[in-house]
């Protein structure tokens, strides 16, 4: 056992010496409260530790003691709907203990040592297992079938027993291996070390939103990565809480890293009482939430990200798809960057370490489409959606470059988008994505053979928008010509009855893609039905009198069914009715 003593305490860092022995990211006790920390620095006997809780109250000379192992996190059955902190401790077990606040060196186990899982063997004595495979499953909520896997780290071998079905703890063991490793129905992960798989796959599966301008213009794939910058008010928060509920992923794992209290407060609160549209089940079923408010410890809030990746990448090796939201990785560069200071490092830009972009690098690498370990084919992704919180708005802060430089997409929320109270105020000629080219064909064999054409001509409209806009406020929209005019009119539809989107709607908050497409089809047969009667000689203002027109911004609240057979005939009757306008 490794015992040092405190030499130099300097906010969360303190500084122990005698830890001779001690490994990088060892954890270990600090104080006679035993308080959870580190180490991230050693040079000689003296060990630099990082603590996770308050250190008021320590003093020179209190003891550190070192666990020798590395910061890890309990897998098992009881994840899903549980809330942890930032190091994986169970706020509502810790409520139950010390009240509405954390008592310093309290410890909780991850994981209820007591409740019973029903566990079902899927294997026989004299079988032949490897890391990865599963050696049973039990029900986790009420759409989940966790599966109880051999650990990455195990040899592996034949088994030797395994008990029979029926209803155990986290804690007993369910199979032996002829070696004697015994396998029981958790695991440890150490946090800051991805876990393995057989291979990574391309990203050629969508991770489809619900959201017309995210999965129309900007989709990523399953396995990918993206960031919302944003300014305060703009809808970050929102629009990751919409991903979670609508997006087409089988688990959701929440970090609320650094965020407000009040802001964590309505998403703790709001979350369990959610309904799963996919299952009717509470979304909680399906959910772990990881909550470090801005008033936690700063050294935790470093943490919490990693604890996250890592409970994704568990449920991702039994072939499910996850969807990670970090909300928001810039206070993850704060604390970086406070901790860094502390350390009396070399700061980079605006005091960031100098090591902030591989840090940014390595955590989003953790996504991926792969085939996890194990016989059994089981492919599984992780999809990281990380938000930014950019001081003033400003894009060219180095959070919001160097997340730029390794995520494969970029939807940039717009402050002017959000005072007009356009939601989702999503920028559509900052934001992009790289995904495009990757997940067309998915798009084209199971939307429409066109999407794509169609998706650019609309990015085009809204682009030459942009160009026509700055010659109104110079001359006013009546000096342009009529086909001009057209352009700002179908823009304007293109804005107001495609992209804004009611988050709150019962029909609107979720838009499936395929309807998504026939609104895009509605609008642009409008467009080239209007260009038609111009080259006849029918004025613009003829056809903007239509009643009929006005049934296109009825569209995005029309139930999916019924816009999925009706669009299509209204489309038709729309692009009649302007080629039956008679010239005067």
């Amino acid at each position: 056992m490794i015992v040092g003593t405190i030499s130099k305490i300097t906010g969360p860092v303190v500084v122990a010496q005698g830890m001779l022995g001690a490994k990088m990211y060892d954890v270990v006790r600090v104080g006679q409260e035993g308080l959870m920390g580190e180490v991230i620095r050693l040079e000689g006997d003296h060990a630099t530790i990082q603590v996770y809780e308050d250190t008021s109250g320590l003093k020179v000379g209190d003891m550190v003691e070192s666990t020798e192992g590395a910061l890890m996190v309990e897998l098992g059955p009881g994840l899903l709907s549980s809330i942890y902190d930032g190091v994986q401790r169970p706020l509502p077990v810790i409520a139950e203990q010390s009240g509405d606040y954390i008592e310093r060196g309290t410890v909780a186990s991850a994981l209820d040592r007591e409740r019973l899982w029903p566990f079902t063997p899927v294997v026989a004595v004299g079988d032949m297992v490897g890391p990865g495979d599963a050696i049973g499953t039990t029900p986790e909520g009420q759409t989940t079938l966790h599966k109880v896997m051999v650990p990455p780290r195990v040899k592996g071998g034949k088994v030797a027993s395994v008990v029979a079905a029926g209803d155990y703890t986290v804690d007993q063991v369910v199979a032996t291996l002829e070696d004697g490793t015994e396998i029981k129905m958790s695991q440890w992960w150490p946090v800051r070390q991805g876990r393995p798989y057989l291979r990574k796959l391309d990203p050629t599966h969508p991770f489809t939103t619900g959201m017309r301008i995210l999965d129309t213009f900007f989709p990523i794939a399953l396995g990918g990565n993206a960031i919302i910058p944003g300014g305060f008010g703009t809808g970050k928060t929102v629009t990751q809480q919409s991903l979670a509920k609508w997006a087409d992923v089988d688990i959701i794992v929440y970090i609320g890293c650094g965020e407000r209290g009040n802001e964590m407060t309505e998403v703790l609160t709001e979350f369990p009482e959610l309904e799963d549209p996919r299952t009717n089940a509470p979304l909680m079923d399906r959910t772990v939430l990881v909550a470090n408010t801005s008033n936690m410890p700063v050294a935790a809030r470093e943490a919490s990200i990693y604890v996250g990746a890592t409970l994704a990448e568990f449920y991702r090796d039994m072939g499910y798809n996850v969807a990670m939201m970090a909300d928001s990785t810039s206070r993850w560069g704060e604390a970086l960057r406070e901790v860094s200071g502390r350390l009396e490092e070399m700061p980079g830009e605006e005091g960031y370490p100098a090591y902030l972009a591989t840090r940014l690098a390595a955590f989003y690498e953790r996504s991926g489409r792969v085939q996890a370990l194990g016989a059994e084919e089981r492919i599984g992704s992780v999809t990281m959606v990380g938000a930014v919180s950019p001081a003033g708005g400003d894009m060219s802060e180095p959070m919001t470059q160097n997340s730029l430089r390794v995520t494969g997409a970029f939807w940039a929320l717009d402050t002017s988008l959000a005072h007009r109270r356009h939601f989702p105020a999503i920028s559509w000629t900052k934001s992009y994505t790289l995904y495009g080219s990757q997940i067309r064909g998915w798009y084209e064999q199971n939307v429409a053979h066109d999407w794509q054409e169609l998706r650019d001509r609309a990015m085009f409209v809204l682009q030459k928008e942009t160009e026509l806009q700055e010659i109104v406020q110079l001359v006013g929209p009546d000096a342009l010509p009529e086909s001009e005019k057209v352009i700002l009119e179908v823009a304007r539809m293109l804005r107001e009855d495609f992209l804004q989107q009611f988050a709150f709607d019962e029909v609107d908050a979720y838009c499936p893609p395929k309807k998504a497409y026939i609104m895009l089809k509605v609008i642009m047969a409008f467009s080239d039905a209007t260009v038609a009667a111009l080259n006849r000689g029918v004025s613009l203002r003829q056809i903007l009198d239509l009643p009929l027109k006005d049934r296109i911004a009825t569209m995005k609240t029309t139930p999916h069914e019924e816009a999925l057979e009706g669009l299509p005939v209204f489309a038709n009757e729309l692009a009649e009715e302007i080629a039956g306008i008679e010239v005067y």
